[in-house]
């Protein structure tokens, strides 16, 4: 979900939306500022300023059956910074959110991300760019990588539609469908575990191991139609590895919309361009997959 903030009202609708990120941590934060050489000083001169912080907060939605909890992950871009304060004292941390306070002046933005004024902006505008993830009622295992994808508008894939895809990517996969648990997200539509095919798990009798790529698709989800979360329990196993990245990118091209993978919130043009660490993909043995889905139309 993609939201411009320049007026008053659209402040107050952002307030409003995102409960002033109360509870919520600053994750991340970057500054970036332009120059231009002026021939005639002689001089290079700032051009324009912009600020972007990365916000995880929690809060609690109310849908068809009650409230259910929901964690967004969100990227507010603050450009034309005109004036900014970050600063941190020795043992301090300005990262957490106690509510964010906002105002219009001027046709001007003013941010404080917390009530002394560490972290301030006043910028020409904001953009508010996030990703909705299922509350947890616990974290996740160590070492579990995870990618979640949200969707605006149409429906969710099928677990056939999967299934079919990965295979003519040349990834062939079987599918073990999990069992709705009594403390299950409500908004939770089906889950399973896709594995490598032909799989042979190490180990005598032929017991199955933990492995594979836990998928969950929920929806609707605070406004957008759905939401892929994946979740690779080994992904130092090679084939799980080349599955995950190939079922991400499966998805990035066959659908719009927004995913998210640590803290780090982008399109799908964006993540089609990088790699699970969100460094640029090195071409590798996932390659062919890769071609192949970038042959195929979107739907069926």
């Amino acid at each position: 979900m993609k939201y411009r903030i320049k007026t008053g009202e659209e402040l107050a609708w952002l307030l409003d939306h995102t409960h002033a990120f109360q509870g919520g941590q600053v994750t991340d934060l970057h500054v970036r500022k332009q120059r231009l050489y002026d021939e005639s000083t002689g001089r290079h001169i700032t051009a324009g300023t912009t600020i972007t912080a990365i916000i995880r907060y929690d809060l609690a939605v109310r849908g068809d059956a009650g409230l259910y909890p929901l964690t967004r992950v969100a990227k507010l871009t603050m450009a034309g910074a005109t004036d900014f304060s970050i600063f941190e004292q020795e043992g301090a941390d300005c990262s957490e959110i106690g509510t964010i306070h906002a105002e219009t002046f001027g046709g001007r933005l003013r941010f404080w991300f917390d009530p002394h004024g560490e972290l301030y902006v006043i910028c020409d505008e904001a953009m508010l760019e996030e990703v909705s993830v299922p509350g947890a009622g616990r974290p996740s295992r160590t070492g579990m990588t995870e990618w979640t994808f949200q969707v605006p508008t149409g429906s969710l894939p099928t677990v056939k539609w999967l299934l079919d895809h990965l295979d003519r990517a040349g990834v062939p996969c079987t599918w073990q469908a999990g069992k709705r648990s009594p403390g299950a997200h409500q908004t939770l539509r089906w889950e399973g575990r896709l594995v490598p095919a032909p799989y042979r798990p190490r180990g005598s009798q032929g017991q199955p191991r933990s492995g594979g790529v836990l998928v969950q698709a929920y929806g609707p989800l605070d406004g957008c139609a759905c939401v892929i979360a994946l979740r690779a329990a080994s992904p130092q196993d090679g084939a799980t590895g080349r599955l995950f990245i190939a079922l991400a990118d499966l998805i990035a091209r066959s659908f719009p919309g927004m995913c998210l993978t640590g803290d780090q919130v982008m399109d799908g043009e964006e993540w089609l361009g990088h790699g699970l660490d969100g460094q640029p993909a090195q071409r590798g043995a996932s390659d062919q997959a890769g071609e192949v889905i970038r042959r195929m139309q979107p739907t069926e």
